[in-house]
């Protein structure tokens, strides 16, 4: 009777045993009433890395359009983010109608950083007075911004650059901030949820532990009671002290996690007027050729399994 009652408990236990293993292989079940996250939203499980490759300061410059347009084309940026007040708007406005599956946002601008090239604004002077410098210009940096001008002045601009975009047939497909002027100062912070909201367009958001770190860590919660998507994760200033360009970006693409990631990169073509513009030309170069013609890169996105996609994708799942 005793070895029976052993032998039975034997068995339970391997049973009990072989469903606890069992359940462990098995891909966690959603729990009951779990908001789906964006990767899902979007299409994909939520086990894939889904990666959004943006350029930033397109319209800047026209070695900057030649860098975006080709990486686009025959490389792997997937959107770019236009500079409206820029002196070269124009020459990126053509080429964005004239190929509208290309996704273009606007890199809302309200500084002009550069020693001897630089821009105002595109709203009327008399209406942004504390957004410009003694000689008319946008300020260098966002301090003077936060000191001298009012949200609701980056709140005109801002508006103003969005209409002339809109106006000038740019399908536009997402917001965000040149400089951060809109993100680092929660008064200007709400401008920008305000005319993500206005113009039912995703926008750029910092890690959420970089903007508790801020005192924004509510703001995730804001945009979603706004119904305005954003992607998971950011990948921003995460360069480490004299780390070189293309060892960095390798070491952010291996450590890409589940879900959606946006990274942004500055791509410019090297040439004498990017050398007149910014000591950063190199760089910018670097980022250029990474994310355009070198094979390394490319091999590791796919051995990675990286699913590129466009802003256009959120735009339209949020307008949805």
């Amino acid at each position: 009777m005793i070895v029976l009652m052993r032998r039975t408990l034997l068995l339970l236990a391997g049973a009990l045993i072989a469903i606890l293993l069992l359940t462990a292989m098995r891909p966690a079940a959603q729990a009951p009433g779990a908001k789906p996250s964006l990767a899902e939203r979007l299409g994909f499980k939520a086990s894939d890395i889904v990666l959004i490759v943006n350029a930033d300061d397109v319209g800047m410059s026209h070695g900057a359009n030649v860098a975006v347009r080709t990486g686009m084309e025959q490389g792997l940026i997937t959107s770019g983010s236009i500079m409206v007040p820029c002196p070269w708007f124009e020459e990126v406005a053509v080429y964005a109608t004239a190929n509208p599956t290309r996704d273009f946002g606007l890199h809302l601008t309200h500084t002009s950083e550069w020693k001897v090239y630089k821009w105002g604004p595109v709203a009327n002077k008399a209406e942004v007075p504390g957004l410009l410098t003694p000689q008319g210009y946008l300020w260098p940096d966002i301090e003077p911004i936060y000191k001298n001008a009012t949200p609701a002045q980056a709140e005109i601009e801002a508006r103003a650059q969005v209409r002339k975009a809109l106006d000038r047939g740019i399908d536009v497909t997402h917001l965000d901030s040149h400089m951060g002027a809109l993100q680092y100062d929660m008064r200007y912070h709400a401008v920008y949820r305000k005319l993500a909201k206005e113009f039912d367009l995703p926008i750029r958001m910092g890690n959420q532990d970089l903007l508790t770190a801020m005192g924004g860590g509510h703001l995730r919660g804001e945009l979603d009671a706004d119904g305005t998507i954003y992607p998971d994760y950011l990948i921003h200033q995460q360069r480490k002290p004299g780390e070189a360009v293309d060892v960095y970006w390798k070491r952010m693409i291996s450590e890409l996690k589940p879900g959606v990631t946006e990274l942004y990169i500055h791509p410019a073509v090297a040439g004498e007027e990017m050398q007149h513009i910014t000591g950063s030309w190199k760089e910018r170069d670097s980022e250029y050729h990474l994310f355009t013609d070198d094979a390394s890169v490319k091999q590791l996105l796919e051995q990675r399994g990286v699913k590129r996609i466009g802003w256009r994708a959120l735009r339209d799942l949020q307008r949805k």
